[in-house]
């Protein structure tokens, strides 16, 4: 138990910690994104919920039997009854009208179920910009505290130019006119 306390900083009789793998740190993780998205579903309203689940059908291959039963007896009944049954006769204006409507309404479950999405997309690309904002802040200041430890134990860091460079902070501003400059080489070719 004496090794165990020296090793470890630990007195009296607290356990190790048990060490996670990677699959348990991946699982943390991805129930954690799993919370995060839920939360931000049940922030949508009714509508935009309603708007959803119409657009999840829409995308379905029930969508599609349902649309090919549909059409089927409906062209099959106003060709093969008797004239005086139909409905809607040749050339199907009814049936016409009907799927335009359908058409106008479900594009428009489409578009706030786009913008929803894009939306999220966004708050997704915030947080992870956040999150490599702060890590490179957090690496930055480790190669601060790893530069003055290597300065006390004496290791000469005067030829490793990439030492230096990495510990400065990055700008982001700087990163993007790279970024957009490089595009536009690319894009003029």
């Amino acid at each position: 138990m004496r090794v165990r306390q020296k090793l470890n900083g630990r007195k009296g009789r607290e356990p190790l910690r048990r060490r996670h793998s990677v699959e348990e740190l991946t699982r943390r993780n991805v129930e954690t994104i799993l919370r995060l998205e839920e939360a931000t579903q049940a922030d949508g309203s009714r509508f935009d919920r309603v708007a959803d689940a119409i657009t999840n059908f829409c995308g379905s291959m029930r969508f599609v039997i349902f649309h090919v039963v549909w059409y089927g007896v409906w062209i099959v009944g106003n060709t093969a009854l008797p004239p005086e049954r139909r409905w809607d006769p040749f050339p199907f204006a009814l049936l016409t009208l009907v799927v335009s409507l359908e058409a106008i309404f479900l594009s428009t479950f489409l578009l706030i179920s786009q913008k929803r999405e894009a939306l999220l997309t966004e708050r997704r690309a915030e947080l992870d910009l956040q999150v490599n904002l702060l890590s490179e802040q957090e690496n930055t200041k480790m190669l601060e505290l790893l530069k003055k430890i290597g300065e006390k134990v004496g290791v000469d860091l005067t030829n490793d130019p990439e030492v230096e460079a990495l510990e400065e902070a990055t700008r982001p501003q700087k990163l993007l006119q790279q970024i957009d400059q490089r595009r536009a080489k690319s894009e003029k070719h």
